[in-house]
């Protein structure tokens, strides 16, 4: 037997990045399955008998009272199984009066006769088929008593208050040095002012629910993200023990922060089945996912930067306001990152909060740093014109040698290299800095830049790993795939860990009876799920390597376990070796498991780590039309180790674009009438298409980070949307001089800012 010691002093193939099959562009273990149709998303998951379907009745005052509901006709319409209100809808666990949305606390449906915002959910009907339910929903009618609404955030921007967050998310305001001194006494400022609108998460799955029951225990598919906490939240709703209640949700249909928790569809479907014995099918239109779902808030963002004339910041603030729904504490805290980008001595960075009867408001893809950066790093753009700097050049000079409030070194930071590299590749050294100097026929063609930064996060995880006699690895976790390549990244480090080929791995997971890991959001999940599944690899390795060590009938008796080596489905001690499959067929028939977790480092706390990365974007501007099109856009980022490369270039293309989207196109304005939403649809919400798109890459620069977690992985998720938008700003003011601060930069602003 070999001790600890020598195990743990033998090779970790994932750690060496051998030339295997970590790092390399892989295609997406469930990829077949998707563009063929069949994988079962929530609402297309066969139940074991014939589901019934509800459609939901949504408020359409912003705030008030339910006077009443007049359900007569709905319960005559044909087909018709039950309808519920607040009248009647079976008892649940109470919301607190105060909420977070991504605490497992009781979520209860139709809880009471309060609309607290238009789309807000205050009825269902459920028949035995969805056209009969949306033929019953129509029925319903529902008489109200309406309140004073606010509902207009820069109307109300004047009552903002202090967060109502917890202390330990730092929302407040904090200040270094004395910021009020130091911008005073700059010899050159910046004091600006930036709006952001309200945005969508606009998946293309809707969120839904597939339940039953059998006997006292829940089975529910659904559309989120995590599937540990909303277990518990859902249990606690319908007030039965967690472990009465399973949660499957394998397959989502994008998520983007939104489906961090379920909504009314999850808990309708559940006590709906419950009540009727059969199963129930509940899914949101997509008119309600816009109003009855969350939302980015929108922001009102002041920047104000001092400088020497050499270009050092010599002070730097950026003090963010937001809005939230009455009952929540969600803040868009778009002023966090500026803690840890750049040098300066004074510093003041805070957020205040208007509380509106808005929808919920909550994480939209890179919460904080997608709309501060459309800020900060325009800012600092104008701050280099004032100078007469190159903004690459300006940036590089307030670089900070440890964070710059914490003053903790970095685990690693490779923004300099970004930057240097991506303005080489990109050909910045071409771009005329002056305004308005470069044509093509009626294009005014400029170029822009921003920096990129978004925090490195390692949640406690766990996973199980099992080899069966046909020598095939089966990873078991409780983690969910969003679209961004869990499937694909866990199948590649069960290979490269265990040494056989992708196509003898098998990868479950989206159960909450799997070893629980966090889920996917804040790009935490790569980190957090593989450091977990690197552990139960590794766990496994050892066990197998001991099997076959103490396997007299094995060509590798007694030799030293902590020499074993796995490759091609081999295991082998120099030249003995036999099959992986006959050895475990031979030795352990049932086949061998092993679990492996993870949590943050004693040390982690030590450290300042984040991603970073650079953009670099082509612009033309048609100043007849005000008409914006993206020409080329590069992002060079540093995040860790790359586990695929296919799948990581998807994630921060797909965030570059989104950026674009936060530019030039997306936002949503709000009805003052009734407080809805004026963009309903995905035809009426602007965002790019193919078309809209020009060239787009992602470079990847080798980066491992050690102090970040056992892989030295980070994620990617959400680092290409940072700073996009920004660099997409900064190229229209370089192509045609239009510097405009409320977006999205539209046509019409951009040719009222050219006059």
């Amino acid at each position: 037997m070999t001790s600890v010691l020598e195990w743990e002093a033998t090779s970790n193939p994932v750690k060496e990045n051998r030339a295997g099959i970590i790092g390399k562009a892989v295609d997406r273990y469930e990829g077949p399955l998707k563009v063929t149709g069949t994988a079962p998303y929530a609402y297309e998951v066969t139940p074991p008998s014939p589901a019934a379907y509800g459609v939901m009745v949504s408020a359409t005052i912003a705030r008030g009272r339910i006077a009443a509901i007049d359900a007569a006709a709905a319960e005559a319409s044909p087909g018709v199984l039950l309808v519920w209100s607040h009248e009647n809808v079976p008892e649940q666990g109470p919301r607190p009066p105060l909420y977070d949305f991504f605490t497992p606390f009781p979520r209860p449906a139709l809880q009471s006769d309060r609309v607290y915002f238009f789309g807000q959910q205050v009825a269902v009907v459920v028949a035995d088929t969805l056209e009969n339910a949306q033929a019953g929903a129509d029925l319903v009618k529902v008489t109200y008593e309406a309140d004073s609404q606010a509902v207009d955030f820069h109307a109300h921007r004047h009552e903002a208050t202090e967060p109502d967050s917890p202390p330990e998310f730092q929302l407040g305001n904090r200040e270094m040095g004395d910021f009020a001194a130091g911008f005073a006494a700059a010899p050159v400022r910046i004091d600006d002012v930036w709006r952001t609108p309200l945005q969508n998460h606009c998946q293309m799955e809707p969120c839904a629910a597939t339940a039953w029951w059998e006997g006292d225990h829940l089975t529910v598919h659904c559309s989120v993200q995590t599937v540990r906490r909303n277990q518990i939240a859902l249990a606690a709703t319908l007030q039965i023990p967690p472990e009465n209640v399973r949660v499957l949700t394998r397959y989502v249909g994008g998520g983007f922060g939104g489906k961090s928790a379920f909504y009314e569809d999850t808990v309708l479907a559940s006590l709906a089945a419950r009540a009727l014995g059969r199963p129930v099918k509940v899914a949101f239109s997509r008119q309600q996912m816009m109003h009855g779902t969350i939302h980015r808030p929108a922001t009102e963002q002041r920047v104000r930067l001092g400088a020497t004339p050499d270009g050092r910041l010599t002070a730097l603030s950026l003090m963010t306001t937001t809005h939230c729904d009455r009952r929540g504490f969600f803040t868009e805290f778009s002023s966090l990152f500026v803690r840890n980008l750049y040098a300066a001595p004074n510093r003041l960075t805070g957020h205040s909060v208007v509380k509106l009867d808005l929808p919920v408001a909550g994480a939209l893809r890179a919460p904080g740093e997608a709309s501060g950066t459309l800020s900060l790093e325009v800012a600092m753009d104008e701050l280099a014109e004032k100078l007469g700097i190159d903004p690459v050049e300006l940036r590089i000079r307030n670089e900070p040698e440890a964070d710059p409030e914490t003053g903790k070194p970095f685990s690693i930071r490779q923004l300099v290299r970004c930057m240097r590299e991506g303005a080489q590749l990109f050909g910045w050294d071409k771009r005329n800095p002056k305004p308005g100097q470069v044509r093509d026929g009626r294009w005014m063609v400029g170029l822009g830049m921003a920096a990129a930064i978004r925090g490195n996060i390692l949640f406690p995880a766990s996973a199980s790993f099992t080899v069966d006699a046909d020598g095939v690895i089966t990873v078991r976790q409780g983690m969910t795939d969003i679209g961004t390549g869990a499937y694909t990244v866990l199948a590649q480090i069960a290979a490269e860990t265990l040494g056989v080929p992708l196509g003898d791995v098998r990868v479950e997971i989206g159960d909450s009876e799997l070893p629980p890991a966090p889920g996917s959001g804040g790009q935490f999940g790569a980190a957090s799920a593989g450091s977990a599944a690197l552990a139960a690899g590794m766990n496994l390795r050892k066990a197998i390597a001991e099997l076959a060590s103490n396997d007299p009938a094995s060509p590798l008796f007694g030799g030293p376990a902590g020499q074993v080596t796995f490759q091609d489905g081999v295991v082998a001690i120099a030249n003995r070796s036999e099959r992986l499959a006959d050895l475990v067929r031979r030795a352990a028939p049932d086949g061998l498991t092993a679990m492996g977790e993870v949590s943050p480092a004693a040390d982690s706390g030590d450290w300042s780590s984040h991603t970073y990365g650079a953009h670099y974007v082509e612009v033309g501007v048609d100043t007849v039309t005000g008409e914006v099109r993206t020409r080329r856009m590069l992002g060079v980022f540093a995040a860790g180790r790359i586990i695929n490369r296919k799948t990581a270039r998807s994630q921060l293309t797909g965030g570059m674009i989104w950026g674009v989207s936060s530019a030039l196109t997306e936002g949503n304005l709000v009805d003052p009438r009734y407080g809805s939403l004026i963009n309903q649809d995905l035809a009426g919400y602007m965002v790019p298409v193919q078309a809209d798109i020009g060239e787009v890459e992602a470079i990847m620069l080798d980066e491992v980070d050690d102090k970040a977690n056992p892989m030295g992985i980070k994620g990617v998720g959400e680092l290409g949307i940072s700073g996009a938008g920004a660099a997409v700003a900064n190229a229209i003011y370089n192509a045609c001089g239009a510097r405009v601060r409320d977006y999205p930069i539209t046509p019409d602003k951009i040719l009222a800012a050219l006059g």
